[in-house]
């Protein structure tokens, strides 16, 4: 059996952490999953705060700053956001993730990651709906909205999958939430609609 890689026991934390959090990330269960002893494990870390702050970090790295290095060049702000939020909610690399590190905010390891990325993630939508025309102070309001309407339907897709199907595998339902995120209003327009 070839040796794992460095990135195997990244993606063996976060899948871990995503199904059971951040105790979930654990040398020998992860080690059992792998089919590997803890040797290899070794081979790539000191110790399980260097494993999960590292599968953090590639998190952070994978699925927020690449995202946003992927869809910053788009020219219509609107297009810029259909895309980001159906990459997001789209292309989930593992599963539960993100409503587990949110449970876990508090993790002295999660914690600073998770502060990062979500300062990351609003201020790039504030600036994407602040090239639609809104205020600094209203693009600021419809990131947040919209960040944590994300946010809410990751968790609903993990907890609540079968009261709510809409949220799992409804093409549907998630062109009307992209829409609907990609709307902005502004107070004083004639319609509220832009």
């Amino acid at each position: 059996m070839a040796r794992l890689s460095k990135q195997d026991w990244l993606t063996a934390a976060l899948t871990a952490l995503a199904e059971g959090g951040v105790s979930a990330v654990a040398v020998v269960p992860l080690a059992q999953r792998l089919g590997v002893t803890r040797g290899s494990f070794y081979w790539h870390f000191t110790d399980r705060t260097e494993l999960l702050r590292d599968a953090l970090l590639w998190w952070e790295q994978q699925g927020t700053i690449a995202v946003i290095d992927q869809v910053a060049p788009i020219a219509d702000p609107r297009d810029k956001l259909r895309r980001l939020f159906l990459i997001a909610i789209t292309e989930d690399p593992a599963s539960g993730l993100e409503p587990a590190l949110v449970a876990h905010a508090d993790d002295p390891v999660v914690a600073p990651i998770l502060q990062r990325v979500t300062e990351r993630r609003v201020a790039f939508l504030t600036e994407a709906y602040a090239e639609l025309g809104l205020s600094a102070a209203r693009a600021r309001q419809q990131a947040v909205v919209a960040y944590s309407a994300y946010v809410g339907w990751m968790q609903l897709r993990r907890a609540t999958p079968g009261a709510l199907p809409e949220v799992v595998d409804d093409p549907e339902a998630l062109a009307y939430l992209v829409d609907t995120l990609t709307r902005t209003s502004e107070a004083g327009t004639a319609d509220g609609v832009r």
